[in-house]
């Protein structure tokens, strides 16, 4: 078992650890290697998230993103250590990584799993079509290459300590032809869509960009971050960064607020992983009701003010 671990600002990423808990799970007792690519601060601590021995790699390719690289040098080292299954976090970057891995070995992919059963052959359940159904399957192949759904498995601590080994990849100019030179940073700070723990969203039912704005105080009062549907995007209110769904920003918080949203398939499978959802809607039957913990049937443009201005009247503000 050989699981990429991803990194940033030197703390693993929380998908990241989940790919360590599956793996610890499908090794059932058996070692669990853990590869970071460049950045070692967080290799001493994958020993208490279920790494029996930590390897980075480190090489100038690895100060930004360079997906071959990072996927020459993961292969390289699963052939090395004769691993029967490579993991990933099902992110952007772990996909991208882990689908070159797979292809540079002629080997299939299974992506966004959610369980997976050793054997021969074998076989995993993973979500598809943005997680409206799950798919059994078997991996015919010497070596299974993976990705774990995010949030689907739990990121559990353990008190092992496993010991860090460094190398030095052997990449070539063709592993640099792809990279990733410059980003820019989104218009507006605030809390992140993806990690924040609370998350209030609007949808066409905001009427408007300025009808987000007792959305956007929600949100402040709260802490939380601000959020939207495909529908607000496409008319130009908010950004593609604030949208929520399969083809935006799947997302994981206790609370999830959603303010004017009808609740289309995609939208629904990008928030499914909330813990409580709230629901704020003038349509009693929309779709988002029938997965809504908590209802309120009305007019956002009234209910907002009010649960705001009682937020601030509790709070003495």
């Amino acid at each position: 078992m050989l699981v990429l671990v991803t990194t940033t600002g030197g703390a693993p990423d929380e998908v990241a650890l989940q790919a360590l808990a599956l793996g610890r799970e499908i090794a059932a007792g058996g070692p669990v290697h853990a590869l970071i690519l460049g950045d070692d601060v967080a290799a001493g601590s994958l020993g208490g998230w279920g790494a029996s021995q930590v390897h980075v790699a480190r090489h100038a390719a690895f100060a930004a993103t360079a997906p071959d690289a990072a996927a020459r040098t993961l292969a390289d080292l699963a052939d090395a250590l004769g691993v029967d299954v490579v993991l990933g976090p099902g992110t952007e970057q772990g996909n991208t990584i882990l689908a070159r891995t797979a292809a540079r070995a002629g080997l299939p992919f299974a992506a966004n799993c959610t369980a997976v059963t050793p054997g021969d052959p074998i076989t995993v359940t993973r979500l598809r079509w943005g997680g409206s159904l799950l798919e059994e399957a078997a991996i015919h192949a010497d070596r299974a290459i993976l990705t774990v759904a995010p949030h689907t498995v739990a990121a559990t601590p353990t008190d092992g300590v496993a010991p860090v080994a460094t190398f030095s990849p052997d990449l070539d100019d063709t592993d640099l032809v792809v990279r990733v030179v410059d980003r820019i940073a989104a218009a507006a700070g605030g809390v992140s869509l993806a990690d924040a723990k609370v998350v209030v969203t609007g949808g066409r039912g905001a009427g408007s960009v300025e009808g987000f704005a007792p959305i956007e105080e929600l949100a402040g009062l709260l802490g939380a971050a601000v959020g939207c549907s495909r529908a607000v995007t496409i008319s130009g209110w908010r950004p593609h960064t604030d949208q929520v769904g399969q083809t935006g920003t799947k997302i994981a918080p206790d609370l999830y607020v959603a303010c004017g949203i009808s609740g289309a398939t995609q939208h629904m499978a990008g928030c499914k992983g909330a813990k409580r959802i709230l629901a704020i809607n003038k349509d009693p039957d929309a779709p988002i009701m029938s997965i809504a913990d908590y209802a309120v049937i009305g007019d956002l443009h009234q209910i907002l003010p009010a649960i705001n201005a009682e937020i601030r009247r509790v709070r003495g503000a």
